[in-house]
């Protein structure tokens, strides 16, 4: 039995409905989270996995909802368990991303989601490299660089670094095997779900 707190673990079998594991990736400010969050609403048959992290819950936030919230203890744990197909550091917290709960999923044949960034994703094609990468990219580097710059309210140095991370994320698009461009979001959000529910099953 998994420790009280952490995500549930599950024996996995494959079999004929065992479905491929979509990943959507991008630069930060392409609008990964407000085409997810259209998706979700749209299509609630979807399944997107639910992160672990070690940071502390914000207001209004709920375990297994929003993050499992684990320990570090807890979250090395997983990491040396092989439990999560992808973990990142950011801002002196860790995420990561559950391996059971997708795969069992995944054998449901139940169209399974992760919104990840690009280290996650290329931890994903290490270890399940059947996965379908899928690249969100933005219609011109002008809007990204717009997006990014936000409000104005950030220092200088802050979107100079921000945007250098930008054309290192967009560099990495021939690693992906397809890459849709955020024009519309109910566009993408359409194109998305053909891809998540008419993924013939595996065999």
């Amino acid at each position: 039995m998994p420790p009280s707190g952490s995500p549930e673990g599950t024996d996995v079998s494959s079999g004929p409905k065992g479905r491929r594991l979509t990943v959507l990736s991008g630069p930060s400010g392409v609008g990964k989270s407000t085409v997810v969050a259209e998706l979700r609403r749209s299509h609630p048959e979807v399944w997107l996995s639910v992160s672990v992290t070690t940071r502390a819950p914000r207001p209004g936030e709920t375990h297994g909802v929003e993050y499992f919230f684990v320990s570090d203890a807890e979250f090395d744990r997983l990491v040396a368990g092989g439990e999560l197909l992808e973990w990142a550091e950011f801002a002196g917290n860790r995420y990561g991303t559950p391996r059971a709960a997708v795969e069992r999923k995944l054998a449901e044949g139940v169209p399974t989601l992760l919104e990840i960034d690009l280290q996650g994703a290329r931890q994903v094609r290490d270890s399940m490299p059947e996965a379908l990468l899928v690249f969100l990219a933005p219609p011109s580097w002008e809007e990204l660089e717009s997006r990014l710059r936000g409000r104005g309210t950030e220092p200088e140095h802050v979107i100079a670094r921000r945007l250098a991370a930008g054309r290192v994320e967009l560099a990495a698009e021939k690693e992906f095997d397809l890459t849709l461009v955020n024009t519309a979001v109910k566009e993408v959000c359409g194109r998305l779900t053909e891809l998540l529910t008419h993924d013939p099953p595996l065999h």
